[in-house]
């Protein structure tokens, strides 16, 4: 050893360089004592498999913070991580002893036994710490009453700190390294940890003892190779025990026998997020941005970095001056004068931030710690380091499609219409489906349309393990995805498994992984007969049929297996609603909605797949469909009440045809009648466009709006949703309200249909119609007053989801109650402050493009003479009811307290529209 000065840090032996990891004031000591020991080999704690890895920390391209990553090969999900920042002192370590050309070594514990040990002892194996040898504040209840020993923390209160951060950086990072004497720092911390591991022997960390003994074994055999002038860079709680004399023998005996396991290593970006101790490192600190910029900050440290607060807190439009950043630098030194400190640590730069660039407020002070004090740095490695052949497919995507890893989490808009940005989208569903969640869907603020996509992505350390986890599936990530797929449907056991499994195929365009999916959905739908796995499964299938239209899949197998589920729930549903408790009642409830939705879909994308969908061009499949589908109408009409409870008022075109049907074969048999009826249902609906699906779905509300045995939370629903769709009218939906309020009604039972009618969180129906209102109003007041505290949550439960503007009008037109109605409907319109008295024609006009525009009508054949064109007279006839039926919903769309008088207007005169139900949608 060649150093300069007489320390006793190295007077007699090799060097040891006790250190705190990632501690910046201890890498520069490090680089200063082995910038004036200049030793000849360089010995650092890590696992010594990385010894080959070692030269890479030369390339430019591997940027800290960095980890060493070590998993079980036949088990990738098993690994430890040993991280290195920029600031840590074995990083410093190793790049001295490369710019030197010094030979550098690993003496940790092998990784091999590391993993082996975690996998005995029933760990998952990520690391949690202690691969880089420090301890963590935790108990270990292994050891009987032994308490795990931080040895910060006691250091501290012994000098009388209650913080060990703050008293680290009063003696180590404030101070610097010794200025005559460079080995000074690390002998009086050696000191210290001596007296420690004299008080509390392995400090809790039975584990350290083997370790340690493989520290000396390979120390010793580099003092062979060397001699004495060999530097050891460990964690200062070591130091001691690398010390202590103890036999070769001593020390092998304690690594005999110990478990091993089959290991690879690696480079893997790391993050200042993850060096945090709050995220989970076990050797973490807590402020890791602020170290850095300790370690990079040639001077003048508090300046440089009160200046960085104030450029953060400019960009998120706060007002901050250069005099701000002048007066947060004299408070911050003020404040450490006070208390007693050489300068002015994160505490007192944080209480001046606070104070002066905040004004007071933690808000802006949360941005500051999450974005500064700790940070978003994320590391880079170079292609020429080892990696599974996913890794390196994953890696050349990402250049392929400009999609970087980042730390910090940020959104990300696809239209998926473009080429890059649907890459991406498949690249991020075939990840998620391979369990690396590298990016999370989020809902688009732009645009609902299926072409536009809106993700949130975030790269973590842990997704390389998730990487080489995946790696098993195939070289490839298409392949992989592909392959985890097609075993993930095999061994699905519930059937809305598969059909997402189906839909996530769809998303990431994996086309050939369809038909194993298919099959295995197939057979589980047709041995499923649970009406709540089929409502549940519905919705993904249907989702699914949108797709094939923007990402250029063919949906057609899907379509065929979406139409048989919903048959199956058309047929199950009512039997299914009956005898109910109430949590099951609301899943049920659930259910109704989804499947509602997924008929809306599932009928536009059957009739957009069928051309001539407006006439009779798409017979062929409308008839098929009627064959299929006759079972769950003609069970539907058996379960109606009467002729008039199936069809209802207001059914549409499709149940007078039905009607029309049943009338003509009255006399050949009921059953024969029934069945026409049905296939009239369906062929009635293949002319408007919507192969007859909608209707049935309606007849199956109505069933079950009138069957007495079904709870009333779906009864109430299934109304609803009938006059939402305009199938129902006004009038027979206070009519079934009326009853369904009876004073022979229990009080829970109508809250429980109130519920189901009024709840979902829009109240809107309650404001504009005001007979509906009084029903509730007059059945509310009529409840008993002990059964009154009985049915308040389910009211609370339902009116607390109006938006407050309409809980507030509601109120309004309650107070001024039924006596503000006596004057007729002109008085009553001309009383309500915000409503006319008649519909203003003007605004209907103004409307009429628009309703043109979504009927798909042409504005110049609408208004012209029927005899300009030529047209023969029952289409002129139709477009004129068709116009006549626009300027109908515009003025009843005018007529804001009727909003149901909209859709209903619409189905009413213009049947025959092929985009009536879309109309249908926008207006629900």
């Amino acid at each position: 050893m060649t150093g300069t000065g007489g320390s006793t840090a190295h007077a007699c032996g090799p060097l040891l360089l006790g250190v705190r990891h990632h501690g910046p004031g201890s890498a520069r000591a490090v680089r200063a004592a082995l910038d004036a020991a200049r030793p000849a080999a360089v010995l650092i704690e890590g696992p010594p498999e990385a010894d080959a890895l070692i030269p890479l920390a030369a390339d430019p391209g591997l940027r800290p913070p960095v980890a060493l990553l070590a998993h079980a090969v036949d088990e990738p999900g098993r690994s430890a991580f040993w991280p290195f920042a920029e600031f840590s002192p074995e990083w410093v370590a190793l790049r001295w002893a490369l710019e030197q050309g010094v030979p550098a070594r690993f003496i940790d514990l092998p990784a091999t036994h590391t993993l082996a040990w975690r996998k005995e002892e029933g760990g998952s194996g990520a690391d949690d710490g202690d691969g880089a040898g420090e301890p963590g504040p935790v108990t270990d209840s292994g050891h009987g009453d032994q308490v795990r020993v931080d040895p910060l923390a006691v250091l501290a209160e012994t000098a009388g700190y209650d913080d060990p951060e703050r008293w680290w950086e009063d003696v180590v990072e404030h101070r610097g390294p010794g200025a005559r004497d460079p080995f000074a720092p690390f002998a009086a911390v050696a000191e210290a940890m001596g007296a420690l591991r004299e008080r509390y022997g392995a400090g809790g960390h039975p584990r350290d003892l083997v370790r340690e003994a493989h520290m000396r074994l390979r120390l010793r055999d580099a003092r062979k190779e060397f001699g004495d002038a060999v530097a050891v860079v460990c964690g200062a709680w070591h130091v001691p025990a690398l010390r202590e004399r103890t036999t070769v023998t001593a020390d092998r005996a304690l690594l005999k026998g110990l478990p091993r396991i089959r290991t690879d290593l690696t480079w893997v970006p790391w993050t200042h997020r993850r060096l945090a101790r709050s995220g989970g490192y076990g050797a973490g600190i807590e402020s890791p941005g602020w170290y850095a910029h300790l370690f990079q900050a040639p001077d003048r440290p508090v300046e440089r970095w009160l200046t960085k607060v104030a450029g953060l807190l400019r960009e998120e439009d706060r007002i901050v001056s250069s005099a701000h950043v002048i007066e947060a630098v004299r408070l911050a030194g003020t404040l450490a004068a006070l208390r007693g400190r050489p300068l002015p640590g994160l505490g007192e730069t944080t209480d001046a931030v606070r104070a002066v660039l905040c004004d007071g407020s933690d808000v802006p002070l949360a941005l500051v710690h999450d974005r500064l004090v700790v940070g978003d740095v994320l590391g880079e490695v170079p292609e020429s380091a080892p990696a599974v052949p996913l890794q390196r497919d994953l890696a050349r995507q990402q250049r392929t499609l400009r999609l970087k890893p980042e730390a910090l989490e940020r959104e990300l808009e696809l239209d998926l219409r473009g080429d890059t940005d649907a890459g991406r989208s498949r690249l991020l569903h075939r990840l998620r489906l391979l369990g690396v969640g590298w990016g999370e869907p989020a809902r688009s603020r732009g645009s609902t349309g299926t072409f536009r996509e809106t993700w949130r992505l975030r790269w973590e350390p842990e997704l390389s393990v998730r990487v080489a986890e995946a790696g098993v599936w195939g070289t490839t990530v298409h392949a992989a995805a592909r392959a985890k797929a097609e075993a993930d449907a095999t061994a699905a056991q519930a059937l809305a498994d598969v059909t997402a499994l189906a839909e996530q195929c769809l998303l990431a365009g994996l086309p050939d992984a369809l038909p194993v999916v298919m099959r295995v959905l197939a057979d589980r739908a047709a041995l499923d007969t649970d009406v709540g796995h089929l409502a549940q499964a519905l919705p993904a299938l249907v989702r699914s049929l949108r797709y094939g239209d923007v990402r250029g899949t063919d949906t057609g197998a899907l379509a065929e297996v979406a139409a048989g589920l919903a048959e199956r729930v058309f047929v199950g549903l009512p039997p299914a609603c009956v005898a109910l408790d109430a949590d099951a009642a609301e899943e049920m409830r659930g259910h109704v909605d989804a499947v509602h939705t997924a008929v809306g879909l599932l009928t536009e994308s059957l009739a957009g797949a069928v051309p001539g969908s407006g006439g009779h061009g798409g017979g062929a499949t409308g008839g098929g469909a009627g064959e299929v589908t006759g079972g769950p109408a003609e069970a539907a009409g058996e379960d109606a009440h009467g002729p008039d409870a199936v069809a209802g008022e207001g059914a549409g075109p499709a149940a007078g045809a039905a009607e029309g049907s049943a009338s003509a074969t009255a006399g050949t048999g009921g059953k024969e009648a029934r069945a026409s009826a049905a296939r009239g249902v369906v062929d009635a609906g293949a002319s408007a466009g919507d192969g007859g699906l909608r209707e049935r779905w309606r007849a199956v509300l109505r069933v079950v709006s009138l069957r007495d045995t079904v709870p009333g939370v779906i009864r109430g629903r299934a109304v609803r949703l009938l006059l939402d769709d305009g199938a129902l009218a006004p009038e027979e939906a206070a009519r079934l309200m009326g009853l369904a309020l009876s004073p022979g009604t229990p009080p829970a039972a109508a809250a429980a249909w109130v519920e189901g009618f009024a709840g979902g969180g829009s109240g809107l129906l309650l404001v504009h119609d005001e007979r509906l209102l009084t029903l509730l109003d007059t059945w509310l007041t009529g409840v008993p007053a002990d059964a009154f505290t009985d049915v308040l949550p389910l009211l609370r439960r339902t009116f607390a989801a109006y938006e407050p503007g309409v809980r507030r009008t509601l109120g309004e037109l309650v107070r001024r109650g039924p006596g503000g109605r006596s004057g007729g409907d002109t008085a009553q319109g001309a009383a309500i402050p915000g409503f006319a008295a008649e519909p203003d024609t003007g605004r209907a006009d103004a409307v009429l493009p628009v309703l043109r525009l979504l009927l798909g009508l042409d504005a110049g054949h609408d208004t012209a003479p029927d005899t300009a064109h030529g047209s023969p007279h029952g289409v002129s006839v139709a477009r004129g009811a068709r116009h006549s039926g626009v300027r109908s919903a515009a003025l009843d769309a005018a007529d804001t307290r009727r909003p149901c008088a909209t859709r209903a207007a619409i189905h009413e005169t213009a049947p025959e529209s092929t985009h009536g139900d879309c109309l249908t949608g926008v207006g629900t």
